[in-house]
């Protein structure tokens, strides 16, 4: 037998399977005590039917004359008799027997005391000096019929009692556990990036450690992820200022040189600081995304948002490049509207650098909190689209970008309870992109 692999079911089972083996070890004894003490009343029965039946017997003979028949006493009404007896004389001869006595039962007389057959339990009596002799006989079946309908009657209940008492085992395993069960549902339903530590004032005190050195490693997992996104958020605001001062410096140089090799490497240091100063932008996004507080206790609509990130993405690209699709009605949602502002702008400036320029890239929030962003393009490979959702990965390393844009939005995501949906080529199409993402809204 295989045992369980919950300890809910190991002690369970290990207790039932305990209590039912003591009880059939404890009913057998008590059965075998039963029985010799059944035994015993039995003999007392049987030694006492004949010393009462003897004295009325030698009466009854003294007072007759001997005519050489058997007296059978007559029957006063029909029952069932379970102890016959015969009178005999000296030499054998029967004088007198219960009506329902076959002397065939009946072994020639050995003495007085108990004798037993295969069939009966006997008892023998004399009284003047042997002269007269009793024999009472009780059918062995008799007694083990009794015996059958003790066990029975004491057993009965307790065959009865195993399926409660297990029953009751198996409820008050599953209370002394409920501890520890509440314990591994708050430890299962618990998100991937909570890393609080988990109530555990009521488990057993043999878990107690278990509990204490788990929430000891989450609370030092929090303060490493918290030092790590502290670093990169601080790193990025410092390089702010300095990157901010060094392009300045950057175009003033370009602007006051007449040399073309000088304005061309200043116009390169020129585009490597932005691209710096984006990729720190990127980077207090991401801490934010992964840190920040994305649910809000007020509603806010999100078209407005929406609306908002596209207009001014509009202005730095193509004309008419950008097509909005929002719902006449609000779509009011708890979610941080620059959390939203953040995924939105990440998703449609992504869209842009990377879709064909010629295409247009359709962005639609439908009512439900379905928001989609998708470009005409060639088709990304399903292996380079798995891996698009990782930190500093692009499709297209010829493509200007900090490969952080879907990382962004993935996190924001998972921590809303939702997750970046990536097709390509896009639904319904044979070609280009869509990422999509369920936002929460109120309905």
């Amino acid at each position: 037998m295989r045992w369980p692999a919950s300890l809910q079911g190991r002690l369970g089972l290990s207790l039932g399977l305990t209590l039912t083996i003591l009880w059939i070890a404890a009913a057998s004894v008590t059965g075998l005590i039963l029985r010799h003490e059944m035994n015993e009343v039995f003999d007392s029965a049987l030694q006492e039917t004949a010393q009462r039946l003897l004295p009325l017997a030698v009466v009854d003979i003294v007072g007759r004359e001997d005519d050489g028949t058997i007296q059978r006493l007559g029957v006063i009404r029909e029952h069932e008799e379970f102890f016959t007896y015969v009178v005999r004389d000296a030499a054998g001869r029967i004088l007198l027997q219960s009506h329902a006595a076959d002397p065939v039962v009946f072994p020639d007389w050995d003495g007085p005391g108990f004798r037993q057959t295969a069939t009966h339990r006997l008892f023998n009596e004399e009284a003047l000096q042997g002269s007269v002799r009793i024999t009472v006989a009780e059918p062995l079946e008799h007694r083990a019929a009794v015996a059958r309908e003790t066990l029975l009657g004491l057993g009965l209940p307790v065959l009865l009692m195993i399926p409660a008492a297990l029953l009751a085992i198996a409820l008050a395993v599953r209370a002394s556990l409920s501890s520890l069960l509440r314990f591994r549902t708050r430890l299962e339903t618990r998100e991937a990036r909570d890393l609080s530590p988990i109530p555990a004032e009521d488990i057993p005190a043999e878990i107690a450690p278990i509990a204490a050195t788990l929430n000891g490693l989450l609370t030092r997992l929090k303060s490493a992820f918290e030092a790590e996104r502290s670093f990169a958020a601080n790193a990025a605001h410092e390089l702010r200022t300095p990157l901010a001062g060094a392009i300045a410096q950057a175009q003033r140089l370009g602007s006051e040189t007449s040399d073309a090799k000088a304005k061309a490497r200043a116009a390169e240091i020129e585009t490597t600081l932005k691209r710096l100063t984006r990729l720190s932008e990127r980077l207090m996004q991401l801490a934010r995304a992964e840190g920040g507080r994305l649910r809000q206790e007020r509603l806010s609509d999100l078209r407005l948002v929406a609306r908002i990130v596209a207009d001014e993405l509009a202005r730095t690209s193509a004309e008419n490049r950008i097509v909005l699709s929002l719902p006449d009605v609000p779509v009011m949602s708890d979610l941080d509207p620059d959390a939203f502002g953040i995924l939105c702008r990440n998703l449609v400036e992504n869209a842009l650098r990377h879709g064909s320029t010629a295409g247009a890239v359709e962005v639609t929030l439908t009512q439900d909190g379905h928001f989609r962003v998708a470009n005409e393009g060639t088709v990304v490979p399903p292996e380079t689209l798995a891996r698009l959702e990782l930190r500093f990965e692009r499709a297209n390393t010829y493509v200007d970008g900090s490969g952080l844009g879907l990382a962004i939005v993935s996190a924001i995501a998972d921590r809303i309870g939702s997750t970046l949906e990536l097709k390509s080529p896009a639904p319904s199409k044979t070609s280009g992109f869509e990422a999509s993402v369920m936002l929460p809204v109120s309905r």
